[in-house]
């Protein structure tokens, strides 16, 4: 985490993409909407062997902003890196590559981090299908997350998290996780740096709920989370499976 030179006010956006084609463009038309203009977009190819260069390509060529990086498929979590380790911007924002960002998103985020006076925002979001039709109930942010929070339950919807490099440096991601709960384990790192962030409560992105993704599998990862609260957060036995329980019991009620 040492600091680094960086370029005030500008957000560096990290996109990892593998085989997306299917909503890479709606995801980057998002981005190109924002009513905040200071950024940049990394995209990170991670071995894609469908249409996804081809497409983000096209962007690359008319916008200066949005960059192409390729790498062999390493997993998201390597993709990451490989973007944060590039980025030259102030913020640091993570985007998946079939997510959302409301045209406001970025201005209500910059303006929000600084009345903190944080390192660290997310807010709320609302859910999409396959076919970008609004489903579920929205996700509301909760007002202020701590450390404490963050050790049984990920608060920061990982779309809509900033953070601000400026007083501790870069934070990267754990590719040991093999891209799985490495996003949640991201946001527990940079809460963990002052203890605290803080949550807009307006909606200002989409998550695209997926069927074949791994966090719509719920039931397999009781294993994987119980495994991360043992061996990533040192919890007892008894303490990771309360973990995993109020993990579920959130899971239930954001999902059903």
């Amino acid at each position: 985490m040492n600091k680094e030179n960086y370029v005030k006010g500008l957000v560096s956006i990290i996109t990892p993409c593998y085989n997306g084609e299917r909503f890479i463009k709606e995801t980057i038309d998002s981005v190109e909407s924002q009513t905040y203009p200071n950024w940049e977009m990394l995209i990170i190819d991670d071995g894609s062997t469908d249409n996804s260069e081809k497409i983000v390509n096209q962007y690359v060529e008319k916008d200066s902003r949005i960059k192409l990086i390729e790498q062999k498929n390493a997993g998201s979590a390597a993709a990451r890196n490989n973007g944060i380790r590039h980025a030259q911007g102030q913020y640091i924002a993570l985007l998946d590559s079939d997510d959302i960002w409301l045209p406001g998103f970025l201005e209500s985020q910059i303006r929000f981090i600084r009345q903190k006076g944080a390192v660290c925002v997310c807010s709320s979001y609302s859910r999409i299908d396959e076919q970008s039709n609004d489903i579920l109930k929205p996700v509301m942010s909760k007002p202020i997350i701590t450390s404490k929070d963050m050790q049984s339950i990920d608060y920061v919807g990982c779309l809509t998290g900033l953070y601000d490099q400026s007083k501790y440096g870069k934070v990267y991601l754990k590719e040991e996780l093999n891209s799985l709960l490495d996003d949640y384990a991201f946001w527990i790192s940079v809460i963990a740096l002052e203890g605290v962030a803080y949550g807009n409560p307006k909606i200002l992105a989409k998550y695209r709920v997926r069927k074949n993704s791994l966090t719509s599998k719920k039931t397999k990862l009781i294993a994987k989370h119980y495994k991360f609260y043992r061996k990533q957060l040192g919890q007892g036995k008894l303490q990771s499976a309360y973990s995993v329980a109020k993990w579920g019991v959130a899971g239930l009620l954001k999902y059903y």
